[in-house]
């Protein structure tokens, strides 16, 4: 689709369809967000509590804290897992990487590919390199 001149509106049904598109998106991405910030702090709010109350009257049991500490390193092991779970461009982007994800036709991309497409200098970073050698 070509994109409309600023000064012609839009139509009405296809406003309504632009606007429900970037809506549903930022629903997705507020929830994929709570859910992240919520796990960050039902596991690592009580272990930062208890530090604070260990350091003032040194009143918590070792197994209590150690309990507390993992209950935290679970929630780096869970955020792999939700990520996927909420974003389709994060899973077809580790699809590229991981050989369990990708597709049997799907071709693994080089490092020298990931490079150059990342560095947005394509064919001319070849051509610098041989005008400075």
């Amino acid at each position: 689709q070509v994109p409309r001149a600023p000064s012609q509106p839009l139509a009405g049904s296809e406003s309504r369809r632009f606007t429900n598109k970037h809506s549903k998106k930022a629903l997705k991405a507020s929830l994929t967000l709570g859910i992240l910030l919520g796990m960050f702090f039902v596991a690592w709010l009580p272990f930062f509590v208890t530090n604070v109350a260990q350091a003032v009257c040194g009143c918590v049991p070792a197994g209590f804290f150690d309990v507390l500490t993992w209950l935290g390193y679970c929630n780096s092991t869970m955020n792999p897992i939700i990520y996927p779970l909420f974003m389709r461009d994060f899973k077809r982007a580790m699809g590229k990487f991981l050989p369990c994800c990708r597709r049997s036709g799907e071709p693994r991309p080089s490092a020298i590919s990931l490079s150059m497409r990342n560095s947005n200098s394509g064919a001319r970073a070849a051509t610098s390199l041989k005008n400075v050698l």
